[in-house]
């Protein structure tokens, strides 16, 4: 559906992006992760077409996205950063939108206003921060897209706002199928969301793979007394008498492990999108970061 291929985008002497490749399959949330100035945003306008790749590709279903006016208007994009025109309204980008989305839903612009309840009379840029994001999100839906790459989309929204903007984004990909892309740092707000991740980091890919993959695969294991062998043991934390382990291999796995010793206590756990984003960056030169391979 969505797709980098070997994209490379330098800046002067800095390269923003080394031969970046990614795919993000129809009807699937994947999370965009990395530490600031991995190339997320930058990857992100890769994909919008606002940049054009120094080499390789932003696809959407094979076909390029720079300079595609017919790919780009199958695109909604949400920016960290929302830009409107200086004296704009909400019924003026209404206006605005229908002319440049053939699909535009006038009828579900209009419903919005229930979810988001915007003056629509009243110039965007005297918004708060907040507000305006929320304006961008009635609009993009509004749009009908068949992918939404978001970055930070929640920055800047209360928690019951936050709820209903995820709320609406799920919506739109149990009905229609919607692709979305989203670059969060909120780790534990991508967790309830995606079902895919990519971690990125100095504008490579590190890994891209499912979450469910990601926390099948290694877990953590908290236990009082020796480690039994036979565990692969990919980090260890001791506090008193309880040993925190991450562990290669799956629940059941390590169960079956544990039930052979005499260990008076242990209990095993998924690792958080958040841990797994900790040990796959944490380390000096990434020293945990096979925990994932």
């Amino acid at each position: 559906m969505l797709d980098a291929l070997e994209i490379t985008k330098t800046f002067g002497s800095f390269r923003a992006l080394d031969a970046l490749s990614m795919h993000v399959d129809r009807g699937t949330v994947y999370g965009l992760v990395g530490p600031n100035g991995a190339g997320k945003s930058t990857l992100i306008r890769c994909l919008t077409g606002v940049y054009q790749p120094d080499s390789g590709a932003a696809l959407l279903e094979g076909q390029r996205i720079f300079e595609n006016p017919a790919a780009k208007n199958r695109i909604g994009y949400v920016p960290d950063d929302v830009f409107y025109f200086s004296s704009a309204t909400m019924e003026d980008m209404k206006h605005y939108y229908r002319s440049a989305y053939p699909g535009f839903d006038t009828a579900l612009f209009d419903r919005l206003y229930e979810a988001f309840a915007l003056p629509p009379k009243t110039a965007i840029r005297r918004f708060s921060k907040g507000m305006q994001k929320q304006a961008a999100f009635q609009l993009v839906l509004s749009a009908r897209p068949d992918v939404l790459i978001l970055d930070e989309p929640l920055d800047g929204l209360d928690p019951v706002m936050r709820r209903q903007v995820l709320s609406l984004i799920l919506s739109e990909v149990a009905e229609r199928n919607v692709t979305v892309l989203v670059s969060s740092h909120n780790l534990r707000e991508l967790e309830d969301v995606c079902d895919h991740v990519g971690i990125l980091d100095h504008g490579k890919m590190l890994l891209e793979r499912s979450l469910a993959d990601m926390q099948g695969s290694t877990v953590k294991l908290q236990m009082v007394g020796e480690v039994p062998p036979g565990l692969e043991v990919l980090h260890t934390a001791v506090s008193g008498r309880l040993r925190t382990l991450i562990v290669r291999g799956t629940q059941e796995q390590v169960t079956a492990a544990m039930t052979k010793t005499d260990c008076p206590y242990y209990d095993i756990l998924p690792l958080s999108l958040e841990e797994i984003f900790i040990y796959e960056l944490g380390g000096a030169d990434y020293a945990v970061k096979e925990i994932l391979i």
